[in-house]
Order: C-alpha cells, then sequence, then structure tokens
C-alpha cells in the first residue's frame, strides 16, 4: 500500500486562512464537504500515511481522485458555505439527515386576508405559523376545540367559508360561539385577523399574559353586574387552563428553549427534540441521523442543528445540546441569522430577535429535561433497530449482502458470535449467541467460564475448542481434553444457558445429554469473535486443531465495525448504511451483552458469598448495600459510618463489614472493566 494518494497537494499550495473543501471522485462527483479553521492543517489529516488514517477515512481518500478548496474570509463564512454545498452536492460520505416521518401540524395562517386554524402534515404553506410537531392527531383536535372557545377564529374550509358568505348564513360553529363567523359581517376581517394573531401567540408561548387579562376582565364584568360577560369570561380561562394542562410544565413559564438529546453508535444516530414554549414542552420530534464516516458527538450536534432549522421553523433564544460544537460561535452566528429572517408576528414586540445560545445543561431542571430527551433518544435508537432487523426483505438482503462479502458458498442461515468479558483479569466469561435466517435464537445462547487465561487471544481459543468439540461426535466430545472445572462449568452452562429475559427452551422433555447433543450440536455457516486479527487467528488455530470443516470464520473489530478474515493482511469494509453490516453490528453487541450479563452475575455471586459469611448479614441486606453504594468498589472504599447509613446495618455490623471486605481485598476484584 502506497504511503499516500497520487493526488496530495504540495504542502506549500494549500493556504492557511479558512475555508471549505471539496473530495471528488475520478467522474467529478462530490464525496465529501468539509470546512476548516485553517486548511492546511485540516487537509494534512487527510494526506497522513494511509495506515495510520481511520478505515473508512481511508476508504474516503482512495476513493477520491481530487481534492480542491475554497477560501473564505471567516470561519462564519465557511460554516455558511459548507453547508450550502452539503445541501446542494449531497456528498456520500458526509452525515446524511433522513426524517421520513410526516408530523401532524396545528397551523394558523396568518397571510390570508381571513386568518383559518387548521391541522396539516403540509409544512409548505406561505406565511402560515406553525406548532407542533404533534405525535396524535386527536390531540391536536381537542387543543382546538378548547382553544376556540377563548378564541372563536374561522377553522372552516375556503369551500365552506364561500358558501357561507354567498348565503348569509355561518355554520354551525358560528351560532355556537365557536367562531366570531367573519363570512357574514359579524366582525371585521382586521378584527378577525387580530383574534388569530392572539390565538397564535398564546400557543407561542405568551399564555400567562392572557390568562391574567381574562381574570382581570371577569372581575371587573361581575363588579358591574354584567354576569352574562363574567361566564363568558370565567369559560374562556377554562378553556385556556385546559389547553395549558394538557402540556407538560417543565420549566419557568419565561424560558423558550429548543432541547436535543442524542443516542449514537457507529452507523446511525437516534435525535430527539423537545420544543419547549413558555416552559412548557409544545412539541416533540425525532429522526435518524446516518453516519458514513466516524464522527465526533460535537460534529453531530452541529449537523443535527443545521438540519432541524433548515425550514420555516425560527430558532428560540436557547438551545440546549449534549455537546458544544468546536465552532459553537459562527453556529449561534448562523442561528441568530436564521432567527431574524423568519420573524413571528403572532410573538410579542422583540420575542424574535436577540441571540441564540448553545449551552449544555449541568443542573437544575434543565439537565433533568435534557436527561428525559437523551432517555427518549436512546429509546428511538432501539425501536430504529428492532423495527430494521425485523423486516424479512431486510434481512435477506443481509444474508446474501454477507455471502457476497465473504465469499461464501451459501448464506450464513446460522450464525454463531463469540465474546469475552472479565473483570481486571477476574471472572472470565464467554459468551455465544445464536441467530438463524438473521433473527436471535436465545434458547441457544451459551455461556463459558474460563477458570484460567493469559489474554482474551487465549480466552476465546479455549472456548472455541470447548464449543467444536460438540461437533465432532459424542466421541470427540468425551475425548476432547477438558478440565474438571471446565466440564463442570458446561454442564453448568447447559442447565442455565437461558438469558433472564428469554423464553423457556424447547427441550425440557429430554434428558441432560439428550438436550446438549440436540442443541449444542448444530454447526454454524459463520463463526464470528468479537475482536480483530489477533482474536480471529486464536479462532483459526482452535478450528484447525478441531479437525471441522465448512465453517467460515470472521471478526468484527468495534471501534472500525471492520470484518477480519483469517489469513488477511486487510479486513473487509461493508457499506456503513448497508443491512449486512447492520446485522453483524447486532448479532456482536447482543454476544457483548449476554456476556457481561453473566459476568455482573458471577461478580455479585462472589461479593455476596463473602458478605453472607458475616453473622447477621443476610440476603436482603447484601442487596441493600450494594443498592446503597451501587458497586463493590465503592463499598469498599466507604468508612464504617458510611455503611452504617444504610437501612437496617447498625454500627456493630457496619464495623464486621469493614473489616470483612479489608481482609478479602485481595481475593476480590478490582472496579475497571475490559
Amino acid at each position: 500500500m502506497a504511503d499516500t494518494v497520487s493526488y496530495r497537494p504540495k504542502a506549500g499550495e494549500i493556504p492557511t486562512q479558512p475555508g471549505v473543501y471539496r473530495f471528488r471522485d475520478k467522474n467529478r462527483r462530490v464525496l465529501y464537504v468539509g470546512k476548516a479553521k485553517n486548511l492546511r492543517a485540516r487537509l494534512s489529516n487527510y494526506f497522513q500515511p494511509l495506515r495510520s488514517l481511520h478505515e473508512r477515512t481511508r476508504r474516503m481518500v482512495t476513493t477520491a481522485a481530487s481534492v480542491e478548496w475554497t477560501v473564505v474570509g471567516t470561519e462564519y463564512e465557511a460554516l455558511q458555505l459548507e453547508y450550502t454545498w452539503i445541501k446542494e452536492f449531497n456528498p456520500p460520505f458526509n452525515v446524511k439527515f433522513r426524517d421520513d416521518k410526516t408530523y401532524p401540524y396545528l397551523a394558523v395562517t396568518l397571510g390570508d386576508r381571513v386568518p383559518r386554524v387548521m391541522i396539516t402534515r403540509n409544512r409548505n404553506i406561505p406565511d402560515a405559523r406553525y406548532f407542533g410537531p404533534y405525535t396524535k392527531v386527536w390531540a391536536i383536535r381537542e387543543t382546538v376545540d378548547l382553544m376556540l372557545k377563548a378564541f372563536p377564529m374561522r377553522s372552516c374550509s375556503d369551500g365552506v367559508y364561500r358558501r357561507a358568505e354567498l348565503t348569509g348564513r355561518p355554520c354551525l360553529l358560528g351560532d355556537i360561539g365557536k367562531c366570531a363567523a367573519p363570512c357574514v359581517g359579524r366582525i371585521t376581517p382586521e378584527d378577525h385577523k387580530s383574534l388569530a394573531i392572539d390565538f397564535a401567540s398564546f400557543m407561542a408561548g405568551n399564555d400567562s399574559g392572557y390568562l391574567r387579562d381574562l381574570t382581570e376582565k371577569m372581575r371587573q364584568a361581575a363588579s358591574t353586574l354584567d354576569y352574562e360577560a363574567a361566564a363568558r369570561h370565567r369559560d374562556a380561562i377554562q378553556a385556556l387552563e385546559g389547553v395549558l394542562g394538557k402540556s407538560a410544565v417543565v420549566l419557568t413559564d419565561s424560558v423558550d428553549a429548543d432541547v436535543f438529546g442524542i443516542a449514537h453508535d457507529e452507523l446511525a444516530a437516534a435525535v430527539t427534540q423537545f420544543i419547549v414554549r413558555g416552559g412548557r414542552v409544545r412539541g416533540v420530534r425525532s429522526w435518524v441521523v446516518d453516519k458514513e464516516l466516524d464522527v465526533s458527538l460535537g460534529e453531530l450536534v452541529e449537523t443535527v442543528v443545521q438540519n432541524a432549522y433548515d425550514g420555516p421553523d425560527a430558532p428560540p433564544r436557547e438551545i440546549l445540546v449534549p455537546e458544544l460544537p468546536e465552532d459553537t460561535a459562527e453556529l449561534e452566528l448562523w442561528l441568530t441569522q436564521r432567527r431574524r429572517e423568519t420573524p413571528d408576528p403572532s410573538a410579542p414586540r422583540g420575542r424574535h430577535t436577540g441571540r441564540v445560545e448553545l449551552k449544555t445543561a449541568q443542573r437544575g431542571e434543565k439537565a433533568a429535561l435534557a436527561q428525559t430527551v437523551e432517555m427518549n433518544a436512546k429509546n428511538a435508537l432501539i425501536l430504529y433497530k428492532t423495527r430494521r432487523s425485523s423486516d424479512f426483505v431486510a434481512r435477506s438482503k443481509a444474508l446474501n449482502d454477507i455471502q457476497d462479502a465473504l465469499g461464501m458458498d451459501d448464506a450464513p442461515l446460522r450464525m454463531e458470535c463469540y465474546d469475552v468479558s472479565h473483570l481486571s483479569g477476574t471472572n472470565i466469561v464467554a459468551s455465544m449467541v445464536v441467530f438463524e435466517d438473521g433473527l436471535p435464537r436465545k434458547d441457544q445462547y451459551r455461556r463459558f467460564s474460563i477458570p484460567e487465561s493469559t489474554d482474551d487471544t487465549e480466552s476465546i481459543h479455549q472456548v472455541i475448542s470447548r464449543r467444536l468439540a460438540y461437533l465432532k461426535g459424542d466421541t470427540a466430545e468425551a475425548s476432547a481434553p477438558r478440565t474438571a472445572a471446565e466440564a463442570a462449568e458446561d454442564q453448568l452452562a447447559e442447565d442455565t444457558a437461558l438469558d433472564a429475559e428469554g423464553a423457556a427452551g424447547a427441550d425440557e422433555v429430554v434428558d441432560g445429554s439428550e438436550r446438549r447433543r440436540r442443541k449444542f450440536s448444530y454447526p454454524p455457516n459463520l463463526l464470528i469473535v468479537d475482536g480483530g486479527q489477533p482474536q480471529v487467528a486464536a479462532a483459526k488455530r482452535a478450528l484447525d486443531e478441531s479437525g471441522v470443516t465448512g465453517i467460515q470464520l470472521a471478526g468484527i473489530a468495534k471501534r472500525l465495525e471492520e470484518i477480519w478474515l483469517p489469513d488477511s493482511d486487510f479486513p473487509v469494509i461493508l457499506p456503513r448504511n448497508s443491512d449486512a453490516l447492520f446485522l453483524i453490528q447486532r448479532l456482536r453487541d447482543e454476544a457483548h451483552r449476554f456476556a457481561i450479563t453473566y459476568q455482573r452475575a458471577r461478580r455479585k455471586r462472589d461479593i455476596g458469598s463473602v458478605l453472607a459469611e458475616i453473622p447477621g448479614l443476610g440476603p436482603a441486606r447484601v442487596k441493600e448495600l450494594l443498592k446503597h453504594f451501587g458497586s463493590v468498589a465503592q463499598l469498599r472504599k466507604a468508612t464504617p459510618a458510611q455503611i452504617a447509613e444504610v437501612r437496617g446495618v447498625g454500627p456493630t455490623l457496619a464495623a464486621a463489614i469493614f473489616e470483612r471486605l479489608a481482609n478479602s481485598e485481595g481475593s476480590l476484584p478490582a472496579a475497571s472493566s475490559r
């Protein structure tokens, strides 16, 4: 492999000013667009020796045939130009924004002579004011029905409005007081438009002022014995309070903010946005961002924020994000400009002005809200993966793509993945998970305990050797070299192979030996280990020693998501957004989760057995101790006085616990994980 690419420009040719650069392929297609404060410093990162580059960056650089740049005056101009070119060229290696959902919105057509309130999924109505997005249409209908009691503006279609104008008779809403009936002249178009602006202003968060005004009007009407007017104001107040009761209060009533939560892995990121106006959640939105290159959370934040306000929505003055990007000042300037370009006619004077600030919530109610938004993003990512994996067409395509990429004769209908987990070299365990036809078979999961091992490669060799012994028949299984501890652990693994949340096995009616033979002797088409070349080499050694043939072996390196084959100097790179990589990644993550679950269970059993030796300390108090301190490491650091604070533990018992842990410190594992 050459040290670098042939089209690398000379260092002196690249300027040191801010600018935007583009990588193009041989057909002049733009592959990647990026910006830099210093073009020479940034581009030099791409032209390092190829072996030192991130695998996906190396793929982009080697796919490209040329690089070009444009110098700009400021970093802000670089941000603007980068954003424009990404929208224009849609480069395949840039982060891809995808929001395939259409949300229902509440819209007020303030650009019309007689504005109308409506429920729509169309975001392109000229001069319309939008509220939401909402998750359910019925929720918007309930909101509109309550709002019309306080702000009786037009909600009928254009056809109904014209018919009422021609006949001189209002519709039913005009007769029951839920429309001011501008169609028949009960209110002038100018007054009706003012009513529509008040409607939009209330929905935008200026709600406390209207409630105060209505309350004062109700009192004045009651003091003058105008009870009918007082009753109308009372009903309007109740309607508005009903609207406010449908949106959660999360911040003080003076706060307008958008809160973003991002959950991401190597392939995709799920984004959730809470729209807070007047301290209340007025809308929730979520979407997925595809990642082609390995980008940081700060870079993701920049892309997410730019795409969130690439439309008619004006950004609020405060935006809470999980991490500030590198060019926060330039991004704030861009957002401020967007805010000034999209003023809100329904907002109070000055509401659409002011500088937009990007912040990270550190403490208090904003931090609690940010944590809630992040939790929603994590759930959205899990849901996205679950729905994608349940698609039969996607699974079939993934299996065929894996077959082609790895050069297999048949599609890998049965895949097994292995992962090793330990805690500072102690409690070494391994997991085996099984996918058939692209779906997990939890009744065939296995877990192994490894009594002794020098490193992860030795652990992989032991586990693969023990697993392959079952594929050589009963005689080979009986003659396989296994220690007494390994045999006992294998039997324990057979008896407790199911995951905690998995379903019961299907072979419980047969005896132990038959169950082991039926469940453990199916050969996989593809055997995957979690790791790179060293782990694959260890598994290959075990496969050669076993004499078993007809099994394809591969490894997946977590950081770069590379697929390594035995005796290969270069990895197989699957497309970032391919269903094949998604399936292999899910298989690897499931093996990791299963191994960690077993390792934690063994760790708890170890500390539980140590503490159980203390007189007066039963299982309930052991559980309370671990729950209070959160981990064994924190419990070991605690003083007797701190231990005595746990419910049910007195000073005497606390002293005994402290002394027992101190004496057993050498036998308990440290608190660091692989």
